[in-house]
């Protein structure tokens, strides 16, 4: 590599593409190929996602992605937030539509619309559903991998309910859920709530996730929305209760993106390369056999493969004899698997492996006896990335960022006025995101003087 992290936008740029996770070169800007490593770990995070979402009650769906402009129409609100990055089809072949056809920004008008016909009295609620899938905007920014593209590996959660309360403990889970996503890809976030006028269209309220970059922009990685009865109305999904009275769904929503690959390699990344947390690494353990690989040394690897797969481990040998094992190493730090194995003779003869954490100096032997004490490993592993990203959070929240830095973040007390926080961004020269719920306390606006709360300033991504 070239760029030094610290150079992050050029940093970023490289190691994606020199680690095997996207190439850019595709000839259609803003959308980029999905490279077998990568594709391999955006997959490992849908399976996670996916087995917490079943476990938790919801059922898998896949729209259509295409989406008629009439079915847009119903909500004039929830679209006016999207017109401007719509993709539309006019022509099917030679011949003009009936009806112009949009590439799905998000999937409210094409599911709301069947809701309507799936929902019938109380005994279909809570309904949850959701869908793993690609969503198109028009994104006429810089473009970037993963933070902002115009293909987006989309993942999206649709909910109905019989109340708003209800609607409110979704919510609640929705949050719950965070964590566990969070945490399993080493991820600390602020939980901010949007102020009124850049909340979700249609939305009573909207909570994001947003993370801290090294460069010091934040990046929103998930966001919940409380629909109440907004769209419901307009798409007239409707249940009878106990009584027969006809009444309106309350909706939420939960949306997450390939942003957090981006985050993944942006946050826990080094000059070395990238470092991907063993819960969702395409290789968690990489075997580099050194000196010469004889039947003895065959066997030997073969045998711990067997228990490495006993065991449940994703491990990957590297047999190939074009390069020096010193090659290799740096090869697989750039591509940031967890753990090394080395095998030479030494480790043959006395029935023991060498270890290399990928975020630590050093080496450690293990006996064979002893394998599943690489899973204590992994675990370490996952907890330096944490604690290494909590720090960055950290440090930005408390105005202690240091080095070559795009940009950084502030806090502020402030109201729910717009008039405040247009006053503080002009102050700052940063957007006010939002009152962060997670960190921070009440306290008199800066501006005013009136009840406040602790929110997020920053130059976002």
């Amino acid at each position: 590599m070239e760029a030094p992290k610290s150079n992050f936008s050029e940093w970023y740029n490289e190691i994606i593409e020199l680690s095997g996770l996207t190439d850019k070169r595709y000839p259609v800007k803003g959308m980029n190929i999905w490279m077998p490593y990568g594709f391999s770990l955006m997959k490992n995070v849908d399976e996670l996602i996916r087995a917490r979402f079943y476990s938790d009650g919801y059922e898998e769906v896949m729209f259509p992605s295409l989406i008629s402009k009439g079915m847009f129409e119903i909500e004039f609100e929830h679209i006016r937030g999207f017109e401007k990055e719509l993709f539309w089809i006019a022509k099917g072949g030679k011949d003009s539509l009936e009806e112009d056809l949009a590439m799905r920004p998000t999937s409210e008008s094409a599911i709301y619309p069947m809701l309507k016909l799936w929902i019938r009295d109380h005994g279909d609620l809570p309904m949850r559903l959701f869908q793993i899938v690609q969503v198109y905007r028009y994104e006429t920014k810089h473009t970037r991998p993963f933070i902002r593209s115009r293909d987006i590996h989309f993942i999206e959660c649709h909910t109905s309910h019989r109340d708003y309360s209800d609607a409110e403990e979704q919510m609640k889970l929705y949050r719950e859920e965070w964590k566990s996503f969070t945490g399993a890809i080493c991820i600390p976030f602020l939980e901010v709530k949007r102020p009124d006028w850049d909340k979700f269209p249609g939305a009573v309220y909207t909570i994001a996730f947003d993370t801290l970059m090294p460069s010091g922009r934040t990046l929103q990685i998930g966001t919940i929305h409380q629909y109440g009865t907004n769209f419901s109305k307009n798409y007239e999904i409707e249940f009878a209760d106990e009584n027969g009275v006809g009444k309106n769904v309350n909706q939420t929503t939960f949306g997450m993106s390939e942003r957090l690959i981006g985050a993944i390699v942006g946050i826990h990344g080094d000059d070395k390369g990238l470092i991907i947390p063993p819960d969702v690494a395409p290789i968690q353990i990489v075997i580099v056999p050194i000196g010469t690989q004889g039947p003895e040394m065959e066997k030997f690897i073969k045998k711990l493969e067997n228990e490495l797969g006993k065991m449940g481990l994703r491990y990957k040998t590297d047999r190939d004899d074009r390069y020096t094992p010193g090659f290799k190493f740096n090869q697989w730090e750039m591509k940031g698997v967890p753990l090394r194995i080395e095998i030479g003779e030494r480790e043959v003869q006395s029935d023991s492996i060498t270890v290399s954490r990928r975020t630590k100096k050093g080496r450690n032997k293990i006996p064979v006896s002893q394998l599943s004490d690489l899973k204590n490993e992994l675990r370490e592993v996952s907890k330096e990335l944490f604690a290494r990203a909590e720090t960055i959070l950290r440090s930005g929240l408390e105005g202690k960022m240091t080095g070559s830095l795009e940009a950084t973040i502030r806090t502020a007390f402030v109201c729910e006025k717009q008039s405040c926080a247009t006053a503080l961004e002009g102050k700052y020269d940063k957007t006010m995101m939002g009152a962060i719920l997670n960190y921070g306390s009440n306290g008199k606006c800066e501006v005013c003087g009136e009840d406040g709360r602790t929110s997020l300033f920053s130059n976002p991504y």
